[in-house]
C-alpha cells in the first residue's frame, strides 16, 4: 500500500529550502545514500515505517545494555539514559503514525547492516567499548543522512516527522563519538573510525535482497 509522496525528482520546495546543512555527518560517512534506496523507500513506505519502528526500539535497547555493561562510566550512563528515553518516544511516535495509516504490526527481518558493523568490533576491553561507540556513531549518522535524503520526497505528515528527527539523530551521533574519544585513545579511535567506515560504505553501496531502513542498494 502506497501513500502520497512528492515525486522523487521534484522535492518539496518548502522542505528543500529548510533542509539543514549536515557537513559533519557527510564528512564522517564514507558515502551518501544511493538514489536507488530512496526510490525503494518511497515504493515501500509500510516496510520503511515498520523497520524504522524496530530500529528505534533496538536503539533504546542498545543504550540500556551499555548502561548495564559499563555501570562504572558515569558520563556514558547519563547519555545512554537520555538516549534510551528519546528513542522510545520515537518508537511510540512511529507507532502512532502507523495506526493512523492503518499499517498493522507484523514481523520484519532485521537488515544485515547493524550485525555487519558489529562484526568488526574487537572483543577485548577497552577496545570493545570504543568500537561499540564508534559503530553507534555510524548508525546514528546514517539514520540522520537517510532522513535528510528522503524528507523532501515524502507527504506532509511523514516528511515533517522525519525532518524533526534530523537534529536528534545528529545529536546522538555526536554523543557516541564524544564518548568514544573520552574512553579511548584518540589515535585508536581514529583507526576504528576508518575501519568501520569502510565496512559501512560497503554495506550501503552493495546490493541487498531486501529493502530495510538501513539496507544497501535494492536488487532489481
Amino acid at each position: 500500500m502506497l501513500f502520497p509522496a512528492t515525486a522523487p525528482d521534484q522535492p518539496s520546495p518548502s522542505r528543500r529550502s529548510a533542509m539543514p546543512n549536515l557537513p559533519e555527518i557527510h564528512e564522517f560517512l564514507g558515502c551518501r545514500t544511493p538514489r536507488a534506496w530512496v526510490d525503494a523507500a518511497l515504493a515501500n513506505q509500510e516496510i520503511m515505517l515498520i523497520d524504522h519502528k524496530n530500529c528505534e526500539f533496538k536503539a533504546a535497547s542498545t543504550a540500556l545494555s551499555l548502561i548495564a555493561k559499563y555501570s562504572c562510566h558515569a558520563d556514558l550512563i547519563t547519555m545512554m539514559s537520555r538516549l534510551a528515553r528519546e528513542e522510545l518516544v520515537h518508537h511510540e511516535q512511529v507507532l502512532r503514525i502507523m495506526k493512523r495509516r492503518r499499517i498493522g504490526l507484523r514481523p520484519v527481518s532485521a537488515a544485515r547492516y547493524a550485525s555487519g558493523l558489529r562484526k568488526v568490533t574487537r572483543n577485548h576491553e577497552p577496545y570493545k567499548l570504543v568500537d561499540t561507540l564508534v559503530v553507534g556513531a555510524f548508525i546514528e549518522a546514517r539514520s540522520c543522512e537517510r532522513f535528510e535524503a528522503i524528507v523532501p520526497h515524502l507527504d506532509e505528515e511523514l516528511g515533517k516527522f522525519y525532518f524533526g528527527l534530523l537534529k536528534s539523530e545528529a545529536r546522538h551521533f555526536q554523543g557516541y563519538l564524544k564518548l568514544a574519544y573520552q574512553y579511548g585513545d584518540a589515535a585508536d579511535v581514529d583507526q576504528a573510525i576508518e575501519r568501520v567506515r569502510a565496512v559501512e560504505q560497503e554495506l550501503i553501496e552493495s546490493p541487498d535482497t531486501e529493502f530495510r531502513f538501513h539496507s544497501g542498494v535494492p536488487q532489481a
